[in-house]
């Protein structure tokens, strides 16, 4: 009687190796790309909140304030996790109403800018 060999040979096993070592691979470049969003999440949030807390100061000073003259104003930038943030805001007066748009510009690699309007009446 001839006896059949069971298991697996070496070449089975060195494409099954293979095959796990692209997917490792994958898996790797999807963590790389997740850490990258994750960092860019943290980076919005934190100019969000900068942005959201000088757009209230702006609305709650007077009208006549020189904070609130119309033009550009640019002011000190910041520096939040290692990363600089440029502000400015720009003041639009038209008839009773004061526009303003403040923006925030970062870039950790790649430039971002996010702007908040709001509108102030007389």
């Amino acid at each position: 009687m001839i006896q059949r060999k069971t298991g697996f040979s070496l070449v089975e096993v060195l494409i099954g190796l293979i095959f796990l070592a692209i997917g490792l691979l994958a898996l790797a470049g999807l963590q790389i790309t997740s850490i990258r969003g994750n960092s860019f999440s943290h980076h919005l949030m934190q100019a969000t909140y900068q942005v959201q807390d000088r757009v209230e100061r702006l609305k709650n000073l007077p009208l006549t304030s020189p904070e609130l003259q119309p033009g550009s104003h640019n002011l000190e930038p910041f520096t939040l996790s290692g990363l600089v943030f440029k502000q400015s805001y720009t003041v639009i007066e038209e008839a009773d109403l004061k526009t303003i748009h403040y923006t925030v510009e970062w870039d950790d690699g790649v430039g971002h800018r996010i702007t908040f309007s709001t509108i102030r009446s007389q």
